[in-house]
């Protein structure tokens, strides 16, 4: 009798080291995608900030054929072709003289409890600026440039905060951007606050400007797929801020949560 106690006491002994060693091995598996999900976001801001952005092709976004892939940039509508969500990475220019640094930080990731995909919502902030030349600057709205010029060049500076919310996918053990939006909160000129700034009619102008490439010359978005699905809360002087997008909570598979 002591002896089938004392086989018993072991083997349920046993079994509940086997249900703790899972969930620790579970837990650090999650904790270990969650470092791999912040590592691809970071490396894609890096590429962008080089005008590497073949790179982030190559190496980070999901494979042609990817079930799902979405890319919106603003509110002009979505893309959910990837051969024209990789159109605005293709074929980016080194200006001469031009500097963009975005930089993320808060972090909020959740890689769902089966393991096959990821959400991650960051800020950011940073600046754009560069030259262009003064018969390509007739063709663009004079409040993007700043009062000054420099060496016979248009220059505009910008400061410029967003909000990233990103979705990715695990495909052969490797994390992919699956899904990705961009929400722009304000911007502002280095010589113009942000407020006053809001109140220019940019929209129509933005909503097609992919960024200045050689000379300061503009390169506009392809055409889009499909309507806006998710609107901006960019700051305006007729609205208040809202929690959007809310941060990714736990969940189990994708289903299971919001694109």
């Amino acid at each position: 009798m002591t002896t089938t106690r004392t086989t018993q006491a072991l083997e349920q002994r046993l079994a509940e080291l086997e249900e703790r060693l899972a969930a620790a091995e579970s837990a650090a598996t999650r904790a270990g995608d969650r470092g791999e999900v912040e590592n691809v976001f970071s490396r894609y801001m890096y590429y962008h900030n080089a005008f590497e952005d073949e790179r982030i092709v190559d190496e980070l976004w999901a494979r042609r054929g990817t079930e799902g892939v979405r890319s919106q940039y603003n509110d002009d509508g979505v893309y959910t072709d990837w051969d024209t969500i990789m159109a605005y990475h293709k074929g980016r220019p080194h200006p001469v003289g031009k500097l963009i640094l975005h930089y993320t930080t808060t972090p909020v990731i959740e890689v769902s409890a089966d393991g096959t995909t990821a959400k991650g919502l960051w800020i950011m902030m940073g600046l754009e600026s560069g030259l262009t030349e003064p018969a390509e600057a007739e063709h663009i709205p004079e409040f993007f440039f700043a009062k000054q010029d420099v060496d016979g060049h248009k220059v505009w500076a910008h400061w410029v905060w967003c909000k990233y919310g990103v979705d990715f996918l695990k495909q052969d053990g490797q994390w992919r951007i699956w899904k990705f939006r961009c929400f722009e909160v304000a911007r502002a000129p280095f010589d113009e606050n942000w407020i006053a700034f809001a109140a220019h009619q940019r929209a129509d102008y933005e909503a097609k400007l992919a960024y200045f490439g050689e000379d300061g010359k503009p390169v506009f978005l392809p055409a889009v797929n499909g309507p806006t699905v998710t609107p901006s809360s960019a700051y305006s002087i007729h609205s208040s801020q809202q929690l959007f997008p809310a941060p990714p909570q736990p969940y189990s598979e994708f289903e299971d949560t919001f694109r």
